[in-house]
């Protein structure tokens, strides 16, 4: 009998990855056990436009591809949201102005003669940590990413809940304080508005005293403040927290989830802010049994875009079994 070296086999079993983000593209190509075997990055430069950035995707994508060594059989994608995977055009997305309609999907399945799946890019991360990460083996799981804004997918017996005619739900954007910050989305008091990492640099801007000095700082300033004893950042640290945890005691009181998982970039100090959120949670969660609801952080790392986009293909083609799944 032939005998087959798997490492092989599994290099020639590939999916391209494309991580659409409002300030980044990643790109890469993964393998059937969730390696990123090759990889790039670039600029998203928004005001170029969609066509701009597709030329940037495709040839990234084959230079990742010839680096790994191996032949693609898909491309899975996740983009900053709101999108509709059935069409795999990309919706009225607040960070990516002037791309609506655009369809990421169309260009690459037609210029790599491959089928492509999009989903938003909170599902491609849920469905990369269900599968790979901390939300294995879990029935009910929560995703939430912090960090230029905040995105949430839902997992429900263990499959990705979709809402009328298979759109994504943007919980980011329930609305917490109705005479809260105006938000993009065009209504006061969002979840994104208060507790996404932006609203933390309005917050600092509007608050601190005229001597504080730079009121411009980014999130990640912010947190790197608030451990140095700056009471201003501090502040708005605590302010974050307290958004975070009420969006979060939410979420608890309207799934009642296994597990909510963490992720983003405003996530990488999340020990700043994990105390209060339990506080803020314990408070506002009355009737559900909040403090079985396990907290974790994500757990895939810097990969974790990637990972999830070649995931949206995978739970699409082969976990699903149809064109567009659950």
């Amino acid at each position: 009998m032939k005998q087959f070296n798997m490492n092989s086999l599994e290099r020639r079993n590939l999916i391209g990855a494309v991580d659409i983000g409002g300030t980044k593209i990643a790109v890469g190509v993964v393998d059937r056990s969730a390696h990123v075997l090759s990889k790039d990055e670039c600029s998203t430069d928004v005001p170029r436009g969609f066509a701009h950035a597709m030329r940037q995707v495709r040839e990234m994508l084959a230079r990742c591809a010839e680096r790994a060594g191996g032949r693609m059989y898909g491309i899975g994608i996740g983009s900053a949201g709101p999108v509709d995977p059935i069409t795999g055009a990309l919706g009225n997305v607040n960070n990516l102005v002037g791309w609506k309609d655009g369809n990421p999907v169309q260009v690459l399945s037609s210029e790599f003669g491959l089928p492509a799946a999009l989903e938003n890019d909170a599902d491609a991360a849920a469905l990369g940590e269900l599968y790979w990460g901390v939300g294995r083996a879990k029935a009910s799981f929560v995703y939430v990413t912090v960090g230029t804004g905040i995105g949430v997918s839902v997992i429900l017996d263990g499959k990705l809940y979709r809402g009328a005619n298979g759109f994504h739900p943007e919980i980011g954007h329930h609305v917490l304080d109705a005479s809260g910050p105006l938000c993009s989305c065009g209504v006061r008091g969002c979840w994104e508005s208060l507790a996404a990492g932006p609203a933390m640099t309005a917050w600092l801007r509007e608050n601190a005293p005229p001597d504080y000095g730079n009121r411009n700082l980014s999130a990640r300033e912010i947190c790197f403040r608030a451990q140095d004893s700056d009471i201003w950042a501090r502040r708005a640290v605590e302010r974050e927290a307290y958004y975070l945890g009420l969006g979060l005691a939410n979420l608890i009181t309207l799934f009642a989830p296994e597990t909510i998982t963490l992720g983003g970039s405003v996530m990488q100090s999340a020990h700043l802010f994990l105390e209060r959120m339990h506080e803020v949670i314990g408070q506002n969660c009355r009737l559900v049994p909040a403090g079985r609801v396990e907290i974790t952080l994500a757990s895939l790392g810097s990969d974790a875009g990637l990972i999830g986009a070649a995931q949206v293909w995978r739970h699409r083609f082969e976990h699903c079994g149809g064109p567009i799944g659950h």
